[in-house]
Order: C-alpha cells, then structure tokens, then sequence
C-alpha cells in the first residue's frame, strides 16, 4: 500500500502575504472555472483570517475575478441573524460582496445560510437542498476556502461533535460545547463529505494561537475526533494548506 501523500503546505511571513498568494489562487481557479463550465462556485470561510483576501480582491477591482459568473456559498454560518457581528455572512458582505457590487456580482449570485431561522435543522435541511440543486449530488464546489481554529477545527466541525460522523448529509445542525464558542451553541456546517467532493480546498491558517494544532494536524497521528481538520481530503480534487510562520512554528522544516 502507498504511503498518503504529504501535504501540500505552503508557508509565507504573515498574513498579507498569505492572503495576496490566496487571491491569486481564487482567480487562477475562478478563471479556470468558469472558462470550463461557465460559473465558479465558491463557498466561503468565516472568521477573521479570509478577511484581507476578501480586501485584498475588492482593491484588484473588476478585472480580479469573474464576477458575473460567481457563485457564493458559506462553508459554515453562526445561529445568528445576517446582521450580528458574528455573522459569517455580514463580515464577507461588509469586506467582499457590498464593494463588489459595482462589479457585476448580483444579489441573486449570493447564497447565504439562513442562520437566524429558529430552528437550526430546518436552516441546515434549507441549505443543502439549494447546494444540491444547484450542484448536484454530492455536491461540487469549485473551491472551499477554510480556516482552523487553535483547537483543530473547520468549517463548524468541532472536536467531539456529531457532524464528524456524518456520511450521508452535506449540510448539518451541529451542536457544539467548546470554549471557543463560549460554552455550547449550535452551528450551521457543510459536513466533511461535502468538502471532500470540492475540486479544490484552501486553507488559511494564520498566527501562533494555531501552531501546535496545525502540527499535529499536519504531523501528528490520526485524530480526527480531536482534530477535525484532519478530516478534509477531497479525493476528485485537491487541498493546500497556506499558512503564515508563525502558525507553522511548531512545523519544522516542513514547508
């Protein structure tokens, strides 16, 4: 049996430079799509590093990126009205969508989770039903952009959750206990299968809260209960990993 490939990781001094090397990858894969199928669906990453990509392609203007032919997803959304400041999908509209409106990019292109319905399960059930409908099944992105959290999760798949177990859905009510949630709460995720159907994944991982997970995620035994992110392995497409120096500190001469 072959030994598992190693990693695609590539390692740059800070998060500027990490997010002008992610912008350039969003444009090269969103070019290639819709030159081969007409439209690029991308679902995107919340949390504070995708920030300065979103920025960062804004500043490029028109030219950056197909915009009449994007389609925008959300990997993963907070049970939180589209106005709250935890909202995944106010932090990509206030530094991507709002000030690419000139751009060509419609309201109807943007697919947001409904994360202030009352209940999380209908929310979830709603959205898969639109990914598949719009995707087919199993549902392929053109490209999903992810974070990890300090404790090893992405997307809403926290350690010990029950959407690390999933198979059979894409999208999930997935109720969450950790500390970095405050307590518990209940997030609106695709799940790994979901993921893993993507032609390409990228995530941005960035700062030294992130290090050691990221080496035990990259490095370590598999864990996935422990380390979520050790679960996204697209096998019709691929992953890489574009960190900063000092999420891999603890990486070594890996790079």
């Amino acid at each position: 049996m072959m030994a598992p490939a190693a990693p695609d990781v590539r390692r740059f001094a800070d998060l500027d430079a990490l997010s002008r090397a992610a912008a350039e990858e969003l444009a090269a894969i969103a070019h290639a799509a819709v030159a081969a199928r007409g439209v690029c669906h991308v679902a995107l990453s919340g949390g504070s590093t995708p920030r300065r990509l979103f920025q960062l392609v804004v500043q490029r203007g028109a030219a950056a990126l197909p915009w009449p032919q994007l389609a925008l997803w959300w990997g993963d959304e907070r049970t939180v009205p589209p106005d709250h400041a935890d909202s995944n999908y106010r932090m990509a509209r206030e530094a991507l969508i709002d000030p690419a409106a000139g751009f060509g990019l419609a309201a109807a292109q943007v697919h947001r989770i409904a994360g202030e319905h009352a209940d999380p399960a209908v929310a979830a059930a709603d959205y898969e039903r639109a990914v598949v409908a719009a995707l087919g099944t199993p549902p392929r992105f053109d490209l999903v952009l992810l974070g990890m959290g300090p404790d090893g999760h992405t997307a809403s798949l926290f350690p010990g959750s029950p959407a690390l177990t999933e198979t059979a859905r894409w999208v999930v009510a997935n109720p969450v206990v950790s500390p970095l949630v405050h307590g518990a709460t209940t997030r609106i995720t695709l799940t790994a299968p979901a993921i893993n159907a993507a032609r390409h994944v990228r995530f941005l991982v960035a700062g030294a809260d992130k290090a050691a997970a990221l080496a035990a995620v990259l490095g370590g035994p598999r864990d996935p209960a422990r380390y979520p992110a050790q679960l996204i392995a697209p096998a019709p497409g691929d992953a890489a990993w574009l960190v900063d120096d000092a999420a891999a500190a603890a990486l070594g001469g890996r790079s």
